[in-house]
């Protein structure tokens, strides 16, 4: 069973969204067969990394509002995300351009370690303030995760997986994804969003009871019966 899970890592629905369907996964009996594939998607492939302006700052400059409204807006999404049980610390986040990043994804992915890859650098970003966009961060972060640190610097210094992150956002594209986090199960069923863990439980199951139908039972004899309309009673 594969799920397919487009986001980056700037958005903080992304990371409410990857808490609420662990939560989901923690109630389905069958969470051992599911295979999980972070897809990359920029939600501003034109930003600027910024370690010298605060989220707020951006927020309200993209929004159109002042910096005590910015400052709301993102008080109000750490709520949010207190409710799944992470901490977003908005003071201390680095505003970055998220492209080295996902290659650094897929690099993980190679390694069979793309999920936990992805909690470190999501956790990198908005819990720990750290710049994402940094070579010698990604290469902790790889390091922590038992990669060679030496591969991770070499990689990174290149244009490698450069191709496969390209690809997965030219495949949102195809698929008509205009927001993120995108769920894609099976390539059957798609939720949008960062949706209810009941939500995505009630998906896992369907999707799971579709590829594994009961089997019908083998009749070994037949004896006399009332049918359904009763007429051979």
């Amino acid at each position: 069973m594969k799920l397919e899970i487009w986001s980056d890592i700037m958005c903080p629905f992304c990371y409410i969204g990857k808490r609420r369907l662990e939560n989901a996964l923690a109630q389905f009996p069958h969470r051992d067969a599911l295979h999980i594939v972070w897809r990359s998607f920029e939600l501003d492939p034109n930003m600027q990394t910024k370690p010298g302006q605060s989220i707020h700052e951006l927020l309200a400059e993209r929004k159109g509002v002042s910096l005590a409204q910015g400052q709301q807006m993102n008080a109000h999404m750490g709520q949010i995300a207190q409710e799944v049980g992470l901490r977003f610390d908005f003071d201390n986040m680095v505003p970055v351009n998220t492209f080295l990043a996902h290659r650094f994804l897929h690099l993980a992915a190679t390694h069979g370690q793309q999920d936990a890859a992805k909690e470190h650098v999501l956790a990198a970003y908005f819990t720990e303030g750290r710049n994402v966009d940094d070579i010698d961060t990604l290469v902790e972060i790889g390091a922590a995760l038992g990669f060679d640190a030496a591969e991770v610097r070499a990689v990174l210094h290149t244009d490698a997986y450069t191709q496969e992150v390209r690809h997965d956002e030219y495949q949102a594209r195809q698929i008509g994804v205009r927001g993120v986090p995108y769920f894609v199960f099976d390539d059957k069923y798609a939720v949008s969003g960062a949706q209810p863990s009941e939500l995505f439980l009630e998906v896992l199951e369907k999707v799971w009871e579709e590829a594994h139908p009961a089997p019908a039972p083998v009749v070994l004899a037949t004896g006399d019966a009332c049918g359904l309309d009763g007429s051979d009673c």
